[in-house]
């Protein structure tokens, strides 16, 4: 087969509050740096990074949102054809880890998956070389098991554990990725393999 070797784009959107690290997290991963210089995001950032998994040559797409709630506009287009989300948010900030549930449901709405209970999502947590923490592992782990997410915290700054959450987010995103496709090429055999039938049974 073909398919182990051909290449994949994944795209994996990562959401949440405005401060939370998002940018941090993305540029730790993608070119291994760090700045306290960000300036928040305007509208969105993009990179990519390029793996391997299962034998596949996976591209991820990490688009990265603005936090604030003026540009939540811009989320029905870039929310469509996610292959997954990564809410992240700041373990100093409970407001931020409050709001989680309201991003994941807009998500839901504006990128209308083909099955939203499936839909896989990561959740982060930032900031974890903090000391003043607000919201504990324990809390965050148990609002994560009660909608089905994956739960990792880490340090953009510190640059600790920042492979995981994505590594992860490839392979569901991967997953979700063969199954759709499995689903729309048996459509095709279904709808293509009468003409064959007919066009066979004439030459006969």
């Amino acid at each position: 087969m073909n398919e182990g070797k051909a290449g994949v784009t994944l795209k994996v959107v990562l959401i949440g509050n405005s401060g939370v690290g998002k940018s941090s997290f993305m540029n730790r991963y993608v070119n291994h740096r760090f700045t306290n210089m960000y300036r928040a995001t305007i509208g969105t950032d993009f990179l990519s990074k390029t793996l391997n998994i299962d034998g596949h040559t996976v591209t991820l797409q990490l688009w990265d949102t603005a936090g604030t709630e003026r540009f939540q506009s811009l989320g029905t287009p870039l929310y469509r054809g996610a292959h997954g989300c990564m809410l992240v948010f700041d373990v100093t900030s409970k407001a931020s880890f409050s709001a989680l549930e309201l991003w994941r449901k807009e998500f839901l709405l504006q990128a209308e998956p083909q099955v939203p209970a499936d839909f896989p999502f990561i959740v982060m947590g930032n900031k974890s070389d903090l000391g003043d923490r607000e919201v504990s592992s324990r809390t965050a782990l148990q609002w994560c098991e009660e909608i089905g997410a994956h739960y990792f915290e880490g340090s953009a700054k510190e640059d600790v554990g920042i492979e995981k959450p994505f590594l992860r987010a490839a392979e569901i995103g991967l997953q979700q990725y063969k199954k759709h496709t499995l689903e729309n090429t048996g459509h095709f055999q279904i709808t293509c393999k009468q003409p064959t039938e007919t066009r066979n049974t004439c030459e006969c």
